[in-house]
This record gives structure tokens, C-alpha cells and sequence, in this order.
């Protein structure tokens, strides 16, 4: 099943789209897709295709959600910006000028930017952290903020794979008049505003019968050896598989890092506004200036980092991933998520994208990539440059 959005001013021939989602279906790497791309301002794109629930042979639909993982770590940045813009926060205040306990055991030096930036030297998981302690905020954030530091905060690049959506979470709940959780920020300063109803952190009960069920191509590979940072920063316990991200407790959690289960035609909207400079159809939520500052590449940018095996993480000043070879320019924002979902915003070339899927994989290189040639042909279709 496949669909298109046509405008009055815009007619995209999608084949190319289709052909390349069903190709990755038919080789067995991608189980359902959902590509939904905005185009100055407008949906010029809404494709799916495949089965959402292969066992129960049930056919993806455009309403279908999906986990996300990491994708949701943009939108957790988008709220903190969204406070910077009231003014309710300063990114180069500590972080304990907002959640005083985070100052414990040599943090207090961390701020703000560190934390959007991943250099608040606090990578690593909770001793101890099960699926149910996850799913319990307090416990989590009073983890982390007892923490000590693996190097000062602002000295070095640790990649924050989960405790950044906690982290992120309670600066911004902390300085909120209304001290919301970040699920009910989101909801309340994000999705409202730009119409989306199928955004969430912490998903609502009456949406569950819609969620994909998830696969993973590499759940025989080898475990990573459980000394390092990177299997401590996602421990086995609470790893972004299906086994635990399938967990009707942990969908249901607001997990700000990790956790976001998104449809993908309101990913892409969220994308849009982005793209647009802050501001779709008339509602702004971020100022052009703020936006095009995320755009610029944060301080040692190409610095190895130790979580990610010392491959260097492209991150922008804003906490967004910037540039590489899965997004066409070197300024486009945008993040990745677990298994190969990816949404971006090219503000530049006013385009914004968002891919939803059920059969995670990692890539090891970019011809192993099913999505790859799926985002390449929107680009194409909409003729438009992939300058990477």
C-alpha cells in the first residue's frame, strides 16, 4: 500500500520512492516503511508500505507509529530551546542553577550546553537500572545526579546514548512556571501548536493497537563486551531492542532520550518547522536566529569519543546532528535513532524528512543501509542536491 500527498503547486512523481521502500521489503531488510517529506513548508510526500505486524499479517497504515529511539533526542532538545526562548533558560548557566542536586560529585561546572552538547561527562546508565526503574523519572534523575563525572564536565565528548533525555528532562522541567515532565511539555509547547496528535513520549494507552511491532537483523550479533562505556551507556538490561522497547511499561514511560514512539507524517511536520527557520503555517515556535545557530558545528566537533568506540559524533551547537552521509548537506540537522530511523531538516534547501520502520539494523557501511536509497530518491524526485 502506498499513498501521495499532491499540493496545488506541487506534483511529485514517488515510483522511485516506492520502488526502493518495497525493494528493502522484498530482501527482506525492512518489515514496514513510512517516508513523509515537507517541501517549503508544504507535505509534498506521504509513502508506506509493508506489514506492521508480520506475525499477524497486518499492513502498515498511514496512522501506523513507530519506535524511534534517538530521533528523540531532537525533540527533547527543541523543548530546551523552546524554554531558551522564553527565557527561561541561559545555555551557558550550570545546570544546577536549575536542578541544584546535579551539582553532587564535581558537576556543578556542567552546564546547559554541556548537556545539549554531550559533554557533561555523564554517559553512563545507573548501576543497577532494570526496565522498571527506567520507567521511573525520579529514580533516574536522583541517579544521575548523584553521579560523579568520567572527566570534567566540558572537557571531554562522552556521547549521553540515554541519560541525555533525563538530563535534558529536568532542566527543562526544573525552570517550567508549570514544572510539566517533558512528554506533557512536548505536547503542550510542540505538538498542539503545530496540530500533531501522534508525537509522544510516554505513549497514551488508546494509541498502543497502532504501534509496529519491532524486529532487529542483528539480534544474533555478538554483544559488545560489557567493560565498555558503550554497553555501559546502554546497558543489556535496558538496551534499545525490541525486548525491552517493546515492554508495554517502558512505551508508556516517559523516557526523553530513547523512548519517543512517533507516526511519521507528524515527525515530519515537527522536521518542517525546523526547516522553515521555527515556524510552520503561521505558528512560530523558535526564532530564525536561534535556528540558523544550530547550524554551526559545536566546540570540538570532531573530537573521537570514547562511548562510540572514539568515532567522532557530528553534533551542532544545538544538540542536533549535523551533516554526514545520511542527509544531503553538510548543515542539515537532524538525528538518528537506534536500528536506522532518521529524520532531518535542510534548511537550506527548505526540505524536512522523516523515516519510520520496524526492522532495526545497523549499518556498517552506507551500501548496508536499506534507507539510504529510499531518502536519495525524495531528494531526487523533488530535484533537489544531496551535497554530501
Amino acid at each position: 500500500m502506498a499513498h501521495l500527498i499532491m499540493t496545488a503547486s506541487t506534483k511529485i512523481d514517488d515510483s522511485a520512492i516506492r520502488a526502493a521502500i518495497r525493494q528493502a521489503i522484498d530482501a527482506g531488510l525492512e518489515e514496514a516503511v513510512h517516508v513523509v517529506a515537507y517541501h517549503e513548508g508544504r507535505q509534498v510526500l506521504n509513502v508506506w508500505d509493508g506489514l506492521a505486524d508480520p506475525v499477524r499479517n497486518k499492513a502498515a497504515s498511514e496512522d501506523t507509529l513507530y519506535n524511534v529511539y534517538s530521533v528523540t533526542k531532537a525533540v527533547a532538545a527543541t523543548a530546551l530551546h523552546i524554554q531558551a526562548e522564553k527565557g527561561l533558560i541561559d545555555y551557558d548557566a550550570p545546570i544546577a542553577a536549575y536542578w541544584p542536586e546535579f551539582a553532587q560529585n564535581g558537576k556543578a561546572a556542567a552546564t546547559v550546553r554541556h548537556a545539549l552538547t554531550h559533554r557533561a561527562g555523564v554517559p553512563l546508565m545507573p548501576e543497577g537500572v532494570t526496565p522498571e526503574l527506567m520507567c521511573d523519572t525520579g529514580w533516574m534523575t536522583s541517579q544521575i545526579a548523584a553521579m560523579e563525572p568520567l572527566a570534567p564536565p566540558g572537557e571531554k565528548t562522552l556521547y549521553q546514548s540515554m541519560t541525555f533525555g533525563w538530563i535534558i528532562g529536568e532542566i527543562v522541567r526544573r525552570s517550567d512556571p508549570s514544572g510539566r515532565d517533558l512528554g506533557t511539555f512536548v505536547q503542550d509547547e510542540i505538538a498542539k501548536p503545530l496540530g500533531l496528535t501522534d508525537l509522544c513520549i510516554g505513549m497514551p494507552d488508546a494509541v498502543a493497537d497502532r504501534v509496529a511491532v519491532m524486529s532487529n537483523r542483528n539480534e544474533n550479533d555478538p554483544p559488545p563486551p560489557a567493560a565498555t562505556l558503550y554497553a555501559k551507556s546502554m546497558p543489556y538490561a535496558v538496551d534499545l531492542v525490541p525486548r525491552v522497547f517493546g515492554r508495554p511499561d517502558v512505551q508508556r514511560a516517559c523516557i526523553a532520550g530513547v523512548g519517543g514512539i512517533f507516526n511519521a507524517r507528524d515527525e515530519a511536520r515537527f522536521w518542517a518547522m525546523l526547516a522553515e527557520g521555527g515556524a510552520l503555517d503561521g505558528v512560530r515556535l523558535l526564532s530564525e536566529e536561534r535556528v540558523r545557530s544550530f547550524t554551526a558545528m559545536r566546540d570540538n566537533g570532531d573530537e573521537p569519543d570514547p562511548v562510540m568506540f572514539g568515532i567522532p559524533i557530528p553534533l551542532s551547537t544545538g544538540g542536533y546532528w549535523l551533516g554526514g552521509h545520511r542527509v544531503p548537506g553538510p548543515k542539515v540537522l537532524w538525528h538518528p535513532g537506534a536500528g536506522g530511523s532518521l529524520g532531518w531538516a535542510d534548511t537550506e534547501q527548505r526540505l524536512a524528512v522523516a523515516v519510520c520502520h520496524n526492522r532495526m539494523f545497523n549499518a556498517q557501511r552506507p551500501e548496508d543501509d536499506p534507507i539510504l536509497p529510499i531518502t536519495r530518491a525524495v531528494v531526487a524526485a523533488l530535484d533537489l542536491e544531496w551535497k554530501a
